[in-house]
Order: C-alpha cells, then structure tokens, then sequence
C-alpha cells in the first residue's frame, strides 16, 4: 500500500515542502530511503524502526521504500523521522491516507518513541502557509515557532502516540497536544537589556557620528587610542538603532530558527542582533558553509549590527570576504549539492588602534617606526575601507568630562531623532524595495540626492582634491542625505556635505595623508 505524508527542509534561508511516499511491498525484508538523502536521513530508518517497535507498532517482513520527493533536491537533517514513522503505519493500514491531508509533519524520533525538536521550523511553516496548508504536527518544543505564523495551526506533541492520536482526531493531553494559539506578537515577546549612551561621557563628535550611522543603517569606522571609548560606544549603536518591522522580525527570526538558535531564545527576535566575533574567527565561520552548509556570523547579523573590534588583528583574507557582502546585502555558497544564498544586511561597525601600540601620532608617546605603522594600517585593505561610509576619530577623553556628573544624552533621545529621519525615508522609498540611505544604488543616489548648482560645485572640488573613487563620492552623497534627514531638510545643503565629507577625513589622515605614508 502507498501513503504520501508532507514534510519540508531548509535550502540556504529558503524552504521546500518534502512529499514524503511510503511503499511497504512483498519481497525481500528490506528498509530502504532514496531521494537523494544524507547521512541523518538515511539513519531515520534504525531510529523509525525502534521507536515504532517501542510504540507497539511490529513492523512486518516485508519491502518498505520510502521515496522524498522531489528527488532532485538534497535532504538533510532529522525532521523526516515522524513523516517516515506516519507514513508507514498509513501504509500498513493503522491510518486513513485522510488523517494527514492538508498537515505538514515535522520531527526527529527517540528511540522510545518521543519526539525531538528540530531546526529550520519557522522558514517551513511559512513556505505551508503559503503553499495553502493549515496544520503542522510537530514536537511540543517547537510548537510556539510554527504558531509565529498567524495562518498555521502549530499543534505540538510529546511523542508517536500522540501524533497518531491528533491525526485520529482523538482529544489528547492540553499540556502536550492542544493547539498553541499563533497570536504571539513582537510586543509580547522578551525583550533584551540594553547598554544606554547616557553612561558615555563627552565624545560628542563621535556620538553625532554614531547617530548618523544609525539613522542611515551607514557603516562606520572608529579610530583611536586604547582607552578612548571605541568599544563602549559600538556596543550602544543597537539602542539607538529603530525596532524591527514584522516583517524584518521574521526574516532574522528564519536564520536563527535555521542554526538552532531561535529555540534558546524561546520568542521571535524582536531586537536587531548585535555580533561580536573574536579576529581568531575564520572565513568559513564568518561568511557560512560547511559540508551542509549554514548561516555565517555575516548572515546572524543580518538586519542588525556587525562589531569587529580591532580591526587590523583580523586575517586580511577574512576581512576581504566582507567586500562582495558589502555590496550584494547577500552571501552566496556553491557546493556540489547545490547553490546556498544568505541574505547578508548588515551595518559593520569597525574599531581599531591607528598603530600597534595605539597612539600614533602622538610621536611623545608612540613606539612604533613609521613602517610599523604603514604595515599595521595597510592590514585594513583599500576595497574594505571605501566601503565605510563613515571614518570618525575618537579622541582622547579629558578628564573634566571623565569626572562631569552631567548627564549626556540617553539613547531614547537620540533613537527619537533616528525615528524620525527613518520616517522619512520609508516615505521617500515607498514600494521601492529599499529601507535605509545605505541600501541606495548609484541609480537611487542619482535620483534621490539631486544637488543644487552650488552643491555641486563643491563636491566637484571636493572630488579632485581628495581624490575620490566613484564609490566613496556616491556615500558621500548618502550620508550627506541621511543628515539633511537628521535635519528634516528635503533638499542636500552645503552643510550636509561639509559634514559628511569630514567622516572620510580621518581615513585620508591616516592611509592617504598621514606620516606613515
């Protein structure tokens, strides 16, 4: 007898649904799975096997083929083992082929028959949606995720019994089977503690600097001696940064339900991420792969922040992965099995020491020859330095604003303010697929940061006397944007690009200008 069970697997942030078919036959004694499996899914069979022996269920000796449909795909991972288990009691007959109609099965099994949670559930539960299926069966522990989706019924259960017991339509334990309601909101959910810029004395320039970056989603390099307030304020720039849209709550949400991270945090991610990596990191972790390959720490930050503190101690090839993300918003991994895309928007924040010792140029206190000092800077190559679109100084910190007990600004305030310019720019990119200023293509800037005779004039003398590449004018002209937003200006001032050409200032100080060179 045949029987077809729905299930689903991952590709990159993406999801199919898996017609799982089941033939028991007469024949030799034999379990076979085909469809091009991988090694977790071809284990199903001793893991089905003994968990339906355990449930009471006596597989017969007889010929079992189980197909995954479409062939064409790989599968991989431990949720096919409930659909495997159904399928094959519909085909002895213990099920209607009814009972699983319109229901998509999800779930690893325990050898006594339990069933385990699973990864990748969130991005699965909305491709059935859409695909027009109301339920999903699936382990009590991930029922919550699938009930993200407002149009899928999340039913979860313990073990085998109570799968078979739901699809019977039989009343089952509340605390294990009942339906999880699918009203969880991203106001309901838990939301993280955050660092405040109140607690950062002085630095103002770098504060406003820290401001526009935020409000333009702009990429921004912090330069300065150890001790200066890098760190402190590039841990803050998520408090200021606007909350997550639904819709961007769910795309961050799929990536971390893909790695298996979404089910310690219990909720949909409701606060932009904020990543951290160590410059030991390597350039599979960061950009993603591996034999089944996953999210890198490139795509974990997507539609939040990335932090590499010390920039220059990050290998030079791994820095350079960052270039074509930069650019693409995206990550794209080929392997024989098949091409994997990322989605990879993020806000990169760097911080780094002008030269090894940190003080350069302050020639009373620095140790370092000024090849020493070329050397360490050149380790930030050219490519990834064109791509900030914003280079600040922080200078020293004075020891009246150390011991001031005024208060600086909190980062409710300043989050207001970047409310406000990201209004307008939802207003001003409406049904055009782009969020920030950052997101504009030389196209966009063309057309959105049209300057006045006298602005361009400027700009033309800015461009010869700095040098500029076509690249670093076009983010000029962005952020010079999001500070006329910041002003609530319709139109590019003179002043705006003043202001915006200063944060390229400290990178030609450095690299282009500067005595090391």
């Amino acid at each position: 007898m045949l029987s077809t069970i729905t299930s689903g697997a991952v590709y990159g942030v993406h999801s199919h649904l898996i017609q799982v078919e089941v033939d028991i036959s007469q024949g030799l004694p034999c379990f076979q799975i085909v469809g091009l499996p991988g090694c977790e899914v071809r284990e199903a069979r001793e893991r089905v096997k003994v968990a339906l022996k355990n449930v009471g269920v006596k597989l017969p000796p007889m010929c079992i083929n189980v197909n995954l449909s479409p062939a064409d795909l790989p599968k991989n991972g431990t949720m096919f083992d409930l659909p495997v288990a159904v399928g094959i009691m519909i085909a002895l007959g213990k099920l209607k082929q009814e009972a699983a109609a319109g229901t998509i099965l999800l779930g690893e099994l325990g050898l006594s028959g339990e069933l385990k949670p699973v990864r990748g559930v969130l991005p699965i539960a909305r491709e059935g949606a859409l695909r027009g299926v109301r339920r999903c069966i699936l382990p009590a522990a991930n029922a919550w995720e699938a009930a993200l989706v407002g149009e899928m019924e999340s039913i979860g259960v313990r073990d085998v019994k109570e799968a078979v017991a739901v699809l019977l339509g039989e009343d089952v334990p509340p605390a294990a089977g009942a339906a999880v309601s699918a009203t969880v909101s991203i106001e309901e959910a838990a939301k993280e503690e955050q660092l405040d810029f109140a607690q950062i004395n002085g630095q103002q320039g770098l504060k406003r600097a820290a401001e526009v970056a935020a409000a333009g989603f702009h990429n921004l390099l912090i330069i300065g001696a150890p001790g200066s307030g890098k760190t402190m304020l590039a841990r803050r720039i998520p408090s200021i940064l606007p909350p997550l849209t639904r819709e961007e709550s769910l795309e961050v949400s799929t990536i971390y339900s893909i790695c298996g991270l979404l089910q310690s945090a219990g909720s949909l991610r409701t606060t932009r991420p904020f990543l951290n990596p160590h410059h030991t990191i390597t350039g599979r972790a960061l950009a993603g792969g591996g034999r089944i390959p996953m999210p890198g720490i490139i795509s974990l930050a997507h539609r939040g922040v990335l932090f590499l503190d010390e920039l220059p101690e990050f290998k030079r090839e791994t820095l350079d992965i960052l270039r074509q993300p930069l650019e693409d918003k995206r990550v794209q991994i080929a392997r024989s099995s098949g091409s994997y895309v990322y989605p990879a928007d993020f806000m990169l924040v760097g911080a780094m020491n002008p030269c090894p010792c940190g003080f350069y140029p302050d020639r009373e206190r620095c140790r370092c020859t000024p090849f020493e000092v070329k050397r360490y800077l050149n380790r930030v190559s050219g490519p990834i330095l064109d791509r900030m679109d914003i280079c600040v100084e922080a200078m020293p910190m004075a020891f009246a604003d150390m011991t001031s007990g005024t208060a600086g600004e909190s980062s409710a305030q300043i989050r207001e303010r970047v409310m406000t310019a990201r209004k307008r720019q939802e207003s001003r990119f409406a049904g055009t697929g782009l969020c920030f200023n950052a997101d504009m293509g030389a196209g966009d800037v063309k057309r959105y940061c049209e300057l006045g005779k006298a602005e361009f004039r400027y700009m033309e003398r800015m461009f010869a006397a700095l040098q500029l590449s076509a690249r670093a004018y076009h983010r000029i002209l962005k952020v010079a944007r999001t500070i006329a937003d910041l002003d609530g200006s319709e139109r590019i001032g003179e002043m705006h690009l003043a202001e915006a050409i200063c944060y390229r200032q400290s990178d030609y100080k450095y690299w282009n200008g500067g005595d090391a060179a």
